[in-house]
């Protein structure tokens, strides 16, 4: 299961994140990943608001990268805070895990804004150093730019947050045009599937939805020899 731009604010708070959290786990999924901007503002403003997230279940864990909003507001704070959450930050690295004996490879990267604040940037290279070429390679991007390097450097399946699926339809595309025509939902890029979520919340500055649902993803892989993928 899929959940990114959480939002965590006075807008999106603990009883709002806590359905999330509730109706994650009913999904009964094998792993949980968080392709950023989980909060909006300060540890000390938001702690009570994200703690509901420690209660996400999944077999295989739950993983969680960054996304530009967590550099706004005291990022090194809160890099700490989320492992005690719970969440297994994924920054610039990778992690192998072995569902049914099955070797997969999550890997997640930093967000570009960590440009601004004197942080690692972003480096898909960094973080499959070491991968076999032969090992499916699921990579977690906050944004669904750069893409076609992320299917160069070897990953199978990007999943990605960022534009909130456009916030309203039609100008939804000037949105797609800022993130090299990336916006909602499948993509193919070389080699490469590309998931971008609607995003579970809002970014409180401008809370608007039409005809762009939020959502939780629920996604099914399959061995491409069985079927084709959902």
């Amino acid at each position: 299961v899929q959940l990114t731009d959480l939002h965590a604010s006075r807008l999106l708070e603990a009883p709002w994140i806590g359905a999330v959290v509730k109706k994650t786990n009913a999904l009964n999924p094998d792993l949980i990943v968080i392709t950023g901007d989980l909060v909006d503002g300060t540890t000390a403003a938001r702690a009570a608001d994200v703690q509901p997230l420690q209660a996400l279940r999944a077999r295989y864990g739950v993983y969680a990268i960054p996304g530009n909003h967590e550099y706004y507001a005291e990022y090194q704070r809160w890099l700490p805070a989320f492992e005690h959450l719970g969440l297994r930050l994924l920054l610039n690295e990778h992690v192998t895990l072995t569902p049914d004996g099955q070797r997969l490879v999550l890997a997640g990267v930093t967000d570009r804004m960590a440009a601004a604040y004197a942080q690692p940037l972003p480096d898909v290279q960094q973080a499959l150093a070491g991968v076999p070429p032969t090992d499916p390679v699921i990579l977690l991007s906050h944004r669904p730019t750069g893409a076609a390097l992320n299917a160069r450097a070897g990953a199978g399946l990007q999943l990605s947050g960022h534009t909130h699926g456009g916030q309203i339809l039609g100008p939804h595309l000037l949105t797609q045009w800022a993130n090299e025509g990336y916006v909602s939902g499948l993509y193919q890029v070389g080699g490469m599937t590309l998931y971008v979520s609607n995003g579970t919340g809002l970014w409180p500055g401008f809370p608007i939805r039409l005809g762009r649902p939020s959502e939780i993803t629920q996604i099914v892989l399959r061995s491409p020899a069985k079927a084709a993928p959902q």
